[in-house]
């Protein structure tokens, strides 16, 4: 998280990655002084296809503040459309209150998904949306994510499937089988330190094989799901932002492979 987006890019490509997930506030820091021409030449000069783009964090509840929410989508949505990447990744927010009902939390996501879909659709992108494990947060499992897309009724949003997510957020691993696999657009690969699960964080993530998550039963059952698109190792542990970029990223994509390979074709 402490590189530059063009560091990310050609550490990518040293270690043999086809696409990179773009990290939107890179992107920014990048075109205060770089066009989106210089971007895709960027990612075309070393080989690297822009996977998506994460992400909106916080799309509901927000009352006078959405429109700042729409206006972000929508820019995201044009770079993305620049550049050839098929999707931008969205977040779900904090649960509101103690009170708040499922029922109220769906009808809050179906709304803006709705209308950030169409905004998304106006440029041919699809937004892929990412349940948070976290116990804050106001949609926390696979059947819960699924239910509030599949009541928006866009073909172009759909899921994100996060090991680390999947895990801390309480949710059974074969709702993974209840899913569509063709309204799951995005898969993270990530593992978790040994912790009780209110202890976990983003900075307790570590490569993917050497923590707590049953790794081989998400990956089985995908495969069984049919899923047979991208796969992004996101981490955000602090530890690596110290390493070479280089050199963490063949790490992890060692590490991917070693869990991916018995289940997809990995390229």
């Amino acid at each position: 998280m402490t590189s530059d987006l063009e560091t990310d890019v050609v550490a990518s490509a040293h270690a043999g990655f086809k696409a990179l997930e773009l990290w939107g506030a890179k992107i920014d820091k990048y075109l205060a002084d770089h066009s989106l021409d210089d971007l895709k030449a960027l990612l075309t000069e070393e080989g690297v296809a822009p996977m998506s783009i994460n992400s909106i964090e916080f799309i509901t509840f927000r009352g006078n503040e959405y429109p700042q929410i729409r206006a972000r989508c929508r820019e995201l949505c044009q770079i993305a459309q620049a550049i050839g990447c098929p999707t931008v990744v969205v977040v779900p927010s904090p649960t509101p209150s103690r009170e708040t009902t499922w029922e109220e939390i769906v009808d809050e996501h179906v709304k803006v998904l709705r209308d950030m879909g169409d905004i998304a659709a106006e440029y041919g992108v699809k937004l892929s949306f990412e349940l948070l494990g976290f116990g804050w947060c106001s949609v926390r499992t696979p059947r819960g994510a699924w239910e509030i897309v599949q009541k928006t009724g866009r073909d172009n949003v759909g899921l994100v499937v996060d090991c680390a997510h999947l895990y801390g957020g309480g949710g059974l691993f074969n709702e993974i089988d209840g899913l569509d696999p063709a309204h799951v657009f995005t898969f993270h690969l990530d593992d978790l330190e040994d912790l009780p699960k209110e202890a976990i964080t983003d900075a307790k993530r570590i490569l993917p094989g050497l923590g707590v998550i049953p790794l081989a039963d998400i990956c089985r059952r995908l495969q069984k799901l049919g899923y047979n698109g991208d796969c992004s190792v996101e981490l955000f542990r602090p530890e690596y932002w110290e390493w070479d970029p280089k050199e963490l990223a063949v790490q992890v994509r060692e590490s991917a492979i070693r869990v991916l390979s018995p289940y997809f074709e990995v390229q």
